[in-house]
């Protein structure tokens, strides 16, 4: 499968299932939200705190699956993962693309200063998703 018709396929869905790999080797899935801007950059919001988050410090190597609705059409897109620093005052430039984000993700937010406080609340960041490879089955 070409990347490019993985991430046309991924553009057209807003939610997959990230695998990042445990200390032991094993793979951690998470599902998860993303935004694919128009580079072909997956952005993902997560907690400083998770597990995905601490296995992408320590091997960046990631899959996403993103699958259609009924579930019999799918792309993998493997990629380098990249985090930005965890949000820390609501005015940063962590905030701010979390709430590019957001507005990719989900359209405006009724309040945008609690939104942005929530951010640092939750210490928030962004992963960054580079494709690299893709495989999966896709209607011809």
């Amino acid at each position: 499968m070409e990347l490019d018709a993985a991430l046309s396929f991924a553009a057209e869905h807003k939610r997959g299932v990230l695998t990042t790999l445990k200390r032991d080797g094993r793979p951690q899935l998470s599902n998860i939200a993303y935004h694919l801007d128009d580079d072909g950059v997956f952005h993902i919001s997560v907690t400083d705190s998770r597990a995905k988050t601490a296995n992408i410090r320590r091997d960046p190597r990631v899959s996403l699956h993103v699958a259609r609705d009924d579930f019999y059409a799918y792309a993998v897109v493997e990629a380098d993962a990249e985090l930005t620093p965890v949000a820390a005052r609501p005015d940063d430039a962590t905030v701010d693309e979390l709430v590019a984000y957001y507005q990719g993700s989900f359209g405006e937010h009724p309040n945008w200063d609690e939104y942005r406080q929530a951010m640092v609340d939750d210490a928030r960041l962004i992963v960054r998703l580079h494709p690299q490879h893709a495989y999966g089955m896709l209607p011809s």
